[in-house]
């Protein structure tokens, strides 16, 4: 978490921003999450220790992590935006229950070599991908 931590504060200060407690808060509640998360329930979860933040500082500070590279913004199904960590994360892909919304993450290298192979073959270089799978979860079936 401390090499996170000095990420975030470098990056404040490099754009001349205020690096604040509130800042940190969320930035700790966020690392302490090892799930899937939106704004709101973020908001929710640090709102019960600190009733004075505000829904906007939550959201502002998620997009500075997404910027520097500490969180990843991903939207799913029903277009709503959630959040996981991004920094020393390896790249992973989502099984997403459209019934409760549970995500699940795996790794596959077949399907990476497939396609890395794909990109090739079309002389493209790949910048960024995801794979997400939709369906119904073991719990919901």
């Amino acid at each position: 978490m401390y090499r996170e931590k000095q990420i975030f504060k470098d990056y404040i200060l490099n754009n001349e921003l205020k690096y604040t407690g509130q800042r940190d808060q969320i930035l700790d509640s966020f690392l302490s999450i090892e799930k899937h998360i939106t704004i709101e329930e973020l908001y929710n979860l640090i709102k019960k220790k600190n009733p004075e933040i505000s829904y906007a500082t939550v959201y502002r500070t998620m997009k500075l992590l997404s910027e520097c590279g500490i969180a990843k913004e991903s939207k799913f199904h029903g277009g709503i935006t959630r959040y996981e960590h991004a920094y020393d994360h390896g790249h992973h892909d989502h099984l997403v229950c459209i019934k409760c919304g549970s995500i699940k993450e795996f790794e596959n290298d077949q399907i990476e070599v497939i396609q890395r192979k794909i990109a090739e073959e079309n002389n493209f270089k790949v910048e960024d991908h995801k794979l997400e799978i939709y369906g119904i979860c073991s719990r919901c079936q």
